[in-house]
């Protein structure tokens, strides 16, 4: 029977990898979005040194099949494109925003695709605001932004034109998780903290007005692996297919 379980880890395991890279394609397009990865470990080793097993060494085993690893996120940066809106806003490096949903919860996302709400205040498109570090005297109380008159530079300052004059109004902080698994995915490119880790402000990105920042999945990349893990899962299936055969074939001789 092991033979039809080594078959069955290696099926599971291909499915579950495909899984993976589907939904890395099905995500290519969008923006801020951070691919998932996965790996394969072996299971545990059984050894054939054991009492009623005629073997010549004492190193002899077999495996007992595979399976994948937890999926990992990886967090390399994305292309950069240029939208030339003002609400749009990339990060040249390492960092992350800072968003406070409706409910009061904190998520952390790369994706700048923001807009402006009734109120003058820059939020994704699912209502979620941009956590701004304001200067002494102002808050979103009384400063609202328009499409007019905001204007981000690399370090993160917000100034609004009064006048003839611009005049910073706020400080857009950065975050960096301490940690490559401090983050778990919420859904639509946001992030939250993992339960006893850390998040410190600052980063070494620019903050780029004007331009989003795509996914980082690799199309190629991407359908090159699904071709090799189809491929290694048609193998686990042949491997089914023949134990079946084998169980078929001592089956008519016992009659």
């Amino acid at each position: 029977m092991r033979i039809f379980w080594n078959g069955k880890t290696a099926m599971n395991a291909n499915q579950e990898k495909l899984d993976v890279i589907s939904n890395n394609l099905a995500n290519v397009n969008t923006t801020g979005y951070k691919k998932l990865d996965v790996n394969f470990t072996d299971l545990m080793s059984e050894t054939y040194n054991k009492l009623g097993y005629p073997t010549n060494s004492e190193k002899a085993f077999t495996g007992t099949g595979v399976k994948t690893t937890e999926a990992l996120r990886t967090f390399t940066q994305g292309s950069l494109t240029e939208t030339s809106l003002r609400t749009d806003l990339a990060i040249d490096g390492s960092g992350f925003f800072r968003m406070e949903k409706p409910d009061g919860t904190i998520a952390y996302t790369r994706s700048g695709s923001l807009n402006l709400d009734g109120y003058g205040r820059l939020t994704d498109g699912r209502g979620n605001l941009l956590f701004l570090s304001f200067k002494e005297g102002y808050g979103y109380d009384n400063v609202q932004f328009t499409s007019d008159n905001l204007t981000v530079n690399k370090n993160g300052e917000i100034a609004i034109k009064r006048g003839e004059e611009y005049q910073i109004v706020a400080t857009i902080p950065l975050y960096t998780p301490v940690g490559d698994s401090a983050l778990y995915s919420v859904g639509e490119s946001l992030y939250q903290m993992q339960e006893g880790s850390q998040m410190v402000m600052g980063g070494d990105g620019d903050i780029l007005q004007g331009y989003i920042e795509n996914s980082n999945v690799d199309m190629g990349e991407e359908f090159t692996d699904m071709i090799i893990t189809q491929r290694a899962y048609q193998f686990g299936a042949k491997i089914v297919e023949t134990a079946d055969e084998m169980w078929a074939m001592i089956n008519d001789l016992r009659r």
